[in-house]
């Protein structure tokens, strides 16, 4: 499809970045799409059709770092051609989070409030159950960090069965995310790009490292489904996979540790 021939798996972990407007390209013809023939349902149109764009650069990719763990038997060295493909999957994540958060302010309210319906009410939801444990930080800590593991379990589960599953998650948690940030500069009106530019760090100074342990967490999965295929169980070659796989979900409990520490500690100091 033409979409899928814009970027290879290659190019993307050689130039990173410009998976962050690979992002806003997919989301936002997914936009467009679910606004003009599916607005009763856009909420979720609009995901899926970001996530059936994306399913070829992930699915390549993950095939593509799995045979670097069977040409690749340095840990270290490993975990930095990983680190590469983290990368661009970061910054098509980012591409996400600004196209939505984008799409929320400018859209008419009725058309925004309908695109969005479920991302609303979702953040109500997550918002309602904080709010009486504002000033207990352990509660708050505690339980945004056994959120966010229930999270990565879900993208290590579904990538592990479904390959490219884990996309689906971070796809929906980057249209919370973009509606959040768009809220945030609809109620401080004035200088969007100064107001966009705050709710961005607001918002991604923990959420970095949480989408990152959620990518690791979800390729770790989908390395381990690739190999289940392609490899006899008890093989040298699948026990190394695993012990990859084991270090790049360790490496994402850890990221999710930190992004719980900044978000009840740093992120409410951001006004």
């Amino acid at each position: 499809m033409v979409l899928e021939s814009l970027i290879s798996p290659i190019k993307a972990e050689k130039k990173p970045w410009e998976m962050f407007f690979i992002g806003i390209l997919y989301s936002s013809i997914a936009i467009i799409i679910s606004i003009f023939l599916f607005r009763d349902y856009a909420s979720l149109i609009a995901i899926f059709f970001t996530v059936m764009a994306s399913i070829p650069i992930i699915y390549w990719t993950i095939k593509m770092e799995e045979k670097k763990d069977l040409s690749i038997h340095e840990e270290k060295v490993l975990i930095k051609e990983h680190g590469k493909a983290l990368a661009f999957f970061v910054f098509l994540f980012l591409g996400f989070v600004v196209s939505f958060s984008l799409w929320y302010v400018l859209l008419p309210a009725d058309i925004s409030s309908k695109v969005f319906e479920i991302q609303t009410n979702t953040i109500s939801q997550i918002n309602n159950p904080l709010t009486g444990n504002a000033y207990n930080l352990a509660g708050t800590f505690t339980k945004i960090l056994f959120n966010n593991i229930k999270v990565l379990l879900f993208c290590l589960i579904f990538a592990f069965f479904y390959g490219f599953g884990a996309i689906f998650i971070l796809t929906w948690n980057a249209s919370i995310i973009g509606v959040a940030i768009g809220d945030f500069m609809k109620s401080h009106i004035g200088n969007y790009a100064a107001i966009m530019s705050i709710a961005l760090l607001k918002y991604l100074i923990h959420g970095i490292p949480e989408i990152l342990a959620y990518f690791m967490a979800g390729l770790a999965g989908g390395i381990i489904s690739i190999a289940v295929i392609r490899h006899d169980l008890k093989s040298n070659k699948f026990k190394h996979i695993l012990l990859d796989s084991a270090d790049l979900t360790f490496g994402a409990v850890v990221m999710l540790v930190i992004a719980a520490l900044l978000e009840v500690f740093v992120s409410p100091l951001i006004i």
